[in-house]
């Protein structure tokens, strides 16, 4: 059964990844996709040719999601060449990672732009086609540190906490409208990101994860189906932990 046939879903970051992942499950599910990153590069073309190879529409966008004017521009090229927006996956994110002590102002103003302004600006520039559509889910990406921080990432921790509230308060704000806002906090995933920590880092955050593992991108973009799905049709300004029961 697909859950998303003949809905167009827009997904940032996700040329690789999480991002990735997201949107051939969609693309599982029927939907077609329409997906973006900084710069179109190999990943971005094997990515397209990926999804067009599951029987759906598909196409990448070089924008930047930290750019007001480039994701209005994105929205409007995306509503050009598929006609609407059902679903909306901020996903685009970034790490610059350091003690607080050590962290520069650069790298505070760019994982906030990048990781929480984009949720703005991404939101902000479809709110108006599914507004006009009456209808539309919007799923955010946030994080376990988000909600329980972590030392060494006061600026991920806090972009990722604006994004849980953002999403709250979009959630009462588009109700009435039909619009759906919720959040996915993964937990410990397997990604290129997290491919660049030591073994031994990886194997200290596994044994605090009562599954003892960490989870697979594939993992997250399951619960993303269930939040772009009509099976999450009642569920709105939630936050879905995925994480292994990490942080429960």
């Amino acid at each position: 059964m697909k859950l998303l046939e003949g809905k167009v879903a827009l997904i940032t970051g996700a040329s690789r990844g999480i991002g990735k992942a997201i949107a051939l499950e969609f693309a599982k599910h029927g939907a077609n996709i329409a997906f973006s990153d900084i710069k179109a590069d190999e990943n971005m073309a094997l990515c397209e040719k990926e999804l067009k190879a599951l029987g759906v529409e598909a196409r990448g966008y070089a924008s930047n999601a930290a750019s007001f004017e480039e994701s209005a521009q994105l929205v409007d090229n995306v509503v050009k060449d598929f006609g609407r927006i059902d679903v909306l996956v901020n996903n685009a994110g970034i790490t610059r990672d350091n003690l607080l002590m050590r962290m520069s102002e650069q790298d505070w103003d760019l994982v906030l732009n990048v990781n929480l302004k984009s949720v703005f600006n991404l939101t902000h520039a479809c709110q108006k086609v599914m507004l006009k559509q009456r209808s539309g889910s919007i799923i955010n990406m946030s994080s376990v540190v988000g909600v329980s921080g972590n030392a060494g990432q006061a600026n991920y921790s806090a972009s990722k906490a604006g994004i849980i509230g953002f999403t709250k308060s979009i959630a009462k704000e588009l109700g009435s409208r039909n619009i759906r806002c919720n959040a996915i906090a993964p937990g410990f995933i397997i990604t290129d990101m997290t491919a660049k920590l030591s073994e031994e880092v990886r194997k200290d955050w596994e044994q605090k994860i009562p599954l003892r593992r960490g989870g697979k991108p594939e993992e997250v973009a399951k619960a993303c189906v269930f939040l772009a799905s009509d099976l999450s049709s009642y569920v709105s300004g939630q936050v879905l932990h995925v994480c292994g029961a990490m942080n429960c």
